[in-house]
């Protein structure tokens, strides 16, 4: 497992796990990061990044890119 900042841009993941408190895990899962979930980094700026999941993208900070494991 690596945080999704380690993945390089195009590359499809499945997401194996979610940290961090329960309250930042549930804004993630409402983004639609959940286990088992397909996502993909689009574009990634000073650690920012721009991901595709669930037929949406979504821009999180490298803050909780690196609470997301692959």
């Amino acid at each position: 497992m690596m945080p999704l900042t380690m993945v390089k841009p195009g590359e499809v993941n499945v997401i194996k796990k979610i940290g961090g408190k329960e309250e930042t895990r549930k804004f993630l899962e409402n983004l639609g990061f959940v286990t088992g979930g397909a996502v993909t980094v689009v574009s990634e700026i000073s650690g920012n990044m721009i991901v595709n999941v669930k037929d949406s993208r979504v821009a999180i900070n490298k803050e909780m890119a690196n609470r997301i494991l692959v």
